[in-house]
Order: C-alpha cells, then sequence, then structure tokens
C-alpha cells in the first residue's frame, strides 16, 4: 500500500539513515524497532509529510488514509462525547454510538461523557486524541509509544483492537510484549539502514545478531585477503619475472570494496548495589489506608511483608492510587493510617518521578551521581554514567539541559550507586527503548534484595512479579501470587465484556478426547517439522565445510600464486567461486527453513493451546 524507495534523511549533515526501502503490504501490521535518536519518530513524520527528506520517493494510494496519533492537545468542544464526534464524517455525525464504544474500551464511564475533555488528565486526554483518531477509519495506522499514557486495561483493550484491525499498522513502542502480541513482522533502523523480516521481536534481534557475525566474519576474511595480496605485492613486484604478476594483483587490490568495521553501540547494561542484610523481612505493613481527601481514600485495610528477594508489583487503572501507595510505603507522605515496620537494617532505592524532579538542575551528572553516596570515587562514578549511556564529556552536562528520558536514566544511576536492598520503582521502563528494559528486567531480576514496583508492562509483571497489590473493583487488595495466576484466578473485570466466548465444541471436550487431540497434533507437527529439522542441520554442517574449504582453497592459492602456476590458480579460483555460491545459496535456504519451522511452531502451539 505504501511504499518506500532510497530514502535517505540527515540533521546538519549528518546522516540519520540512508537508502530506506520497504514496501507496506496489506493487513501488514508491523512493530518499528530501533536505538532511541535511531530516526523512528522522524520516519513516521516523513509518511505523514510534517517532514522533508533529503532523497528518495515516497508512493502511497489515491484515497489511502494514513491517521496518528496526536501527542499534543487540543480541544474546541465541551464535552467529551461532542469532542470526539468532531472525527466522525458528514455522513456519520449521528453515530455518536460508534464513538460511545470507543470511549468505554479505552477506560471512560457513561459519567464521563459529558464532562471537559480538559478537566482529564494528561493520559485521558491522550486517550481522546485516540479515539478521535480509530474513528476516522484510517487505513494505516502509526502510533508513536500509544502504552505510554495506557493502563493496563487499557492496553489490553487496545491490543485485541489492534489484531482485529483491518487496515495496516505500524508501531512504535518499548514494550515488547504489547508489540509482538499484535505485530505480523519486525522492522528496525539499525545502522542508519532498514531490516524487516516477517516475526516478532526476537526472531527480529537473533537474525540482526546472526547477520553482524556473518558480516564481521567477511570483513575478517577480506582483511585476511587485502593482507595476502599486499604481502604478495611487496615480495614480487621488485622481480622482474613476477612484477607483471604482482602488478595484476595491485589492479586486484585496487578493486576491492573495503568492508568498514562496525562501530560500538552504546548499551546500557548494569548492576543494582545491594546493601547486606539478615533480615528475612524487610517490610512489614499493617492495615495501610491514606486519601489526600480523608472521605474519600485511595486506598484502605492492605496488609502485606515482604520477603528478602520477594518481588511486588502494583498494579491497576491510572488515577487510582499506585504511585500513592509506593510513596506512603516510602514514607514520603504523611502518616493516616495503619503501621508500617522496617527492618534496622533495611535500605532504600526509590526511583519515582518525584525523585527525578528533585535532581538538582544545577548538578553535572557525574555530580548528581556522586550525591547519592559520597563514599564511592569518582572513577566509579564516570563508569556508572557511562552504563547510564552518558559517556565522555556527556557526563558533564547540567542535569537542566537533559530531556526527560536522560533525567530518568541519571536517577537509575543515582540507585546504581545507592547500597541498597530494597528497591521501590514507578513504572520504571518509561523513556527506556527496548535493549534498556532488558537490561533494567535482568538487573532486577539478579539483584538479591526485594523489589516493590509499579508497572503497566505484562511483560516485567510475567517475568519479575512474584506478588501483587491490585488496585480494582473499587479498592486495592493484596494477592499472594503471580500475575499469571491473577488473570486466571481472578482477571480484570472491566474486561468481562470483550471476553470471546468458547466455542461449544472445545468445551464439551473431555478430558481424554483433548489428550487424544493434542497427541495427533502433535504427531502432524512432527511430520511437518522433523524433514525441516534436518534439512536445516544439512545446511549448517554444508556451511561450515564448505566455509573450511575456501579458507584451505584461499591458502593454496596463495602458494600457487607464489610458484606462479597458473593452471593451479585458475583452478582453485574456480572452485573458490563456485563453493562461495554454494554457501550463500545454502544460508537462503537456511533462512527459509528456520522461518518455516518458527510458522509450524506457532501454528500448532496456538491449536494445542485452544484444546
Amino acid at each position: 500500500m505504501i511504499k518506500i524507495t532510497n530514502l535517505s534523511k540527515s540533521f546538519n549533515a549528518k546522516p540519520l539513515f540512508s537508502n530506506l526501502d520497504f514496501t507496506l503490504s496489506p493487513n501488514n501490521r508491523i512493530g518499528l524497532v530501533g536505538r532511541n535518536g535511531s530516526g523512528k519518530s522522524t520516519l513516521f513524520k516523513i509518511i505523514l509529510g510534517e517532514e522533508h527528506y533529503d532523497d528518495g520517493n515516497i508512493t502511497t494510494p489515491k484515497g489511502y488514509i494514513v491517521g496518528a496519533l496526536r501527542q499534543h492537545i487540543h480541544f474546541t468542544k465541551p464535552t467529551v462525547i461532542e469532542e470526539c464526534a468532531t472525527a466522525l464524517s458528514e455522513d456519520e455525525q449521528y453515530n455518536i454510538y460508534k464513538v460511545e464504544k470507543l470511549l468505554f474500551g479505552l477506560g471512560f464511564d457513561a459519567d464521563d461523557l459529558n464532562k471537559d475533555p480538559l478537566s482529564f488528565s494528561g493520559g485521558y486526554q491522550i486517550r481522546i486524541n485516540l479515539v478521535k483518531l480509530l474513528a476516522t477509519e484510517p487505513n494505516l495506522l502509526l502510533l508513536d509509544e500509544p502504552t505510554n499514557y495506557l493502563d493496563i486495561v487499557s492496553m489490553r483493550w487496545l491490543k485485541g483492537f489492534l489484531q482485529k484491525f483491518d487496515g495496516e499498522v505500524i508501531l512504535i513502542t518499548h514494550d515488547r510484549d504489547f508489540m509482538d502480541s499484535v505485530t505480523t513482522h519486525t522492522m528496525g533502523i539499525h545502522r542508519r539502514g532498514l531490516k524487516i523480516i516477517k516475526g516478532n521481536s526476537p526472531k527480529y534481534y537473533t537474525q540482526l545478531a546472526d547477520d553482524e557475525i556473518l558480516y564481521e566474519k567477511m570483513r575478517l576474511n577480506q582483511e585476511k585477503k587485502i593482507a595476502e595480496l599486499e604481502d604478495f605485492i611487496a615480495r614480487n613486484k621488485a622481480r622482474a619475472s613476477t612484477a607483471a604478476m604482482a602488478q595484476g594483483k595491485m589492479k586486484e587490490l585496487e578493486k576491492i570494496e573495503r568492508i568498514d568495521k562496525l562501530d560500538s553501540e552504546s548499551q546500557l547494561n548494569f548492576n543494582f548495589t545491594y546493601s547486606n542484610t539478615p533480615a528475612k523481612l524487610l517490610f512489614e505493613a499493617k492495615d495501610l489506608g491514606f486519601g489526600y481527601d480523608v472521605n474519600t481514600p485511595l486506598f484502605t485495610n492492605i496488609s502485606f511483608a515482604l520477603e528478602k528477594g520477594k518481588k511486588i508489583a502494583i498494579i491497576g487503572k491510572n488515577g487510582k492510587g499506585k504511585s500513592t501507595l509506593l510513596n506512603y510505603i516510602a514514607q514520603e507522605l504523611s502518616e493516616q493510617q495503619g503501621e508500617i515496620y522496617y527492618h534496622p537494617s533495611t535500605q532504600i532505592a526509590h526511583f519515582g518521578q518525584t525523585n527525578i524532579e528533585r535532581l538538582n538542575q544545577d548538578n553535572t551528572i557525574v555530580e548528581e551521581i556522586q550525591s547519592a553516596d559520597l563514599k564511592i570515587g569518582f572513577s566509579t562514578v564516570k563508569n556508572i554514567a557511562g552504563t547510564m549511556m552518558f559517556g565522555g564529556e556527556d557526563a558533564d552536562k547540567k542535569i537542566s539541559v537533559l530531556s526527560g528520558g536522560e533525567r530518568s536514566r541519571v536517577m537509575l544511576g543515582k540507585i546504581i550507586a545507592t547500597p541498597a536492598n530494597l528497591l521501590f520503582l514507578d513504572e520504571p521502563t518509561n523513556h527506556l527503548d527496548m535493549q534498556s528494559i532488558e537490561s533494567l528486567c535482568s538487573a532486577i531480576e539478579s539483584f538479591e534484595g526485594s523489589t516493590i514496583m509499579v508497572t503497566h508492562s505484562e511483560m516485567l509483571l510475567h517475568r519479575l512479579a512474584d506478588q501483587l497489590i491490585i488496585f480494582h473493583k473499587k479498592g486495592a487488595e493484596f494477592f499472594d501470587g503471580n500475575y499469571a495466576s491473577f488473570l486466571e484466578k481472578i482477571g480484570w473485570e472491566e474486561e468481562e465484556e470483550f471476553k470471546p466466548k468458547k466455542e461449544a465444541s472445545s468445551s464439551q471436550l473431555t478430558r481424554n478426547e483433548i489428550k487424544k487431540l493434542r497427541k495427533e497434533l502433535t504427531a502432524q507437527r512432527g511430520k511437518l517439522i522433523n524433514p525441516l529439522k534436518k534439512e536445516i542441520e544439512y545446511c549448517e554442517e554444508e556451511i561450515i565445510r564448505l566455509e573450511a574449504k575456501i579458507e584451505e582453497d584461499n591458502r593454496n592459492l596463495i602458494l600457487a600464486s607464489n610458484k606462479g602456476d597458473m593452471g593451479e590458480i585458475q583452478s582453485l579460483s574456480k572452485s573458490i567461486a563456485s563453493d562461495t555460491t554454494q554457501v550463500e545459496q545454502l544460508f537462503e535456504q537456511l533462512e527459509l527453513d528456520a522461518e518455516a519451522l518458527d510458522n509450524y511452531m506457532l501454528e500448532f502451539a496456538e491449536k494445542i493451546d485452544n484444546l
């Protein structure tokens, strides 16, 4: 539907990306990934015609509607329902039900429809913009971080909506779990180029790593060949008998297009500093309650104990009191109801919006990180700044000039510098890209102490949470189980009307019938994937064998060149060319087989899960 050819864009003569090519086919849902600053949002603006590009072409069919989620707020009507109705076409001006359905799906209730849109929080105002976008029924949705302002229930609704959306989607999000659940393809801007694969982000990043390994292998082989040619030329150019041959090698050397060494990319990679404690229970709460208006408390009667090494997640819809509870536990709010007990050895490190706002604007990044613990040395502080992707002179920037995302990384740096056995983390993934979120997850997983976190990321919840505090049913409660257990036993009550009904034939199957069907499906899967596995194994073994043969033939080619044995040179050159072509064909076959294997595994996993 949209075709991009040789698209290039630079800022201040510095290339952002160059020669991008891709075609968006019908019903493609593409997850667009890449490091912060790689040009993802700029590409969106170019597609929308809001940003100029240097070279290339963008082709869009006539009548094709491209819609984008707007982050800026501009409302002209006095009520939510009237504001959203402005997006309806002339023919649909009276189809208010269409707008209502979208509003209810995104967390609004009947009482909200006649309220002033400007009376809502920033997150809900963004949702109003999302409703206006969806009401236009665009052919292509461009969604730039749509989950940033959505709570879990709204995210799950949006996930279901996008899975059924009849059109194309290009999605930028740091939430890998959300992206992989709705997309058919993953596309990345990487090293100023574009790569697209059919499948999810793990498959994309695996392929990217394989490509870079192959690239480096080719570069090293080329370096070796260049060194051999240079050595041959140096040894033979002065002798009359071999000068002509040396001259030929010089021409061959000049024709070689040098493969540049890949630059290493900045990577957030760290561990929290653990402060040893003998405590088995770091923290206990009994009958906690708090409200900014004492007549309408946000939560009451919350009791729980936090064991060393356990991770508790506070979850629920926006505006219900999740961050307030975390701040109350951290004793940053005045005491109202209940008792809080900390073990004397408990040491806290707190990441939250209030802490980020308290960063000293006049400090440099290094000074602000060091303020967390004046005992740590300057070199350690510089290393922490480096792991937060503030290398070299960047570490001397003032806090006042940093973006919101950069300030979040400074706050993470301060937490790393703080010896602690209890982490308080309020939406720690905001402003982080996928690779940085992966590093954060790994750091939390390996932390020996305990963690209490507020998050809307279902990936973090599934991966990290041992226990939950859930804001729902007009209150909050402690749940002694992980997120999967919560979904199975309780679930989000707001989702009931959206849950698909099970087909009668499936629900009427007996356990033995299900067992039999599962066995049959497993056998069918084996018949399809076993030949693919054998072919993949064959391709891998042949590639290894042929590459070893090519390496040996290259050594023999040098010896033949030194001897001036033209017959042997021609024979070996022909053999190397043939084997190289075969290796390339094997790599192509390997990629096709691996993709087919992945597709069969996903297909049968879904069939088995549906029994």
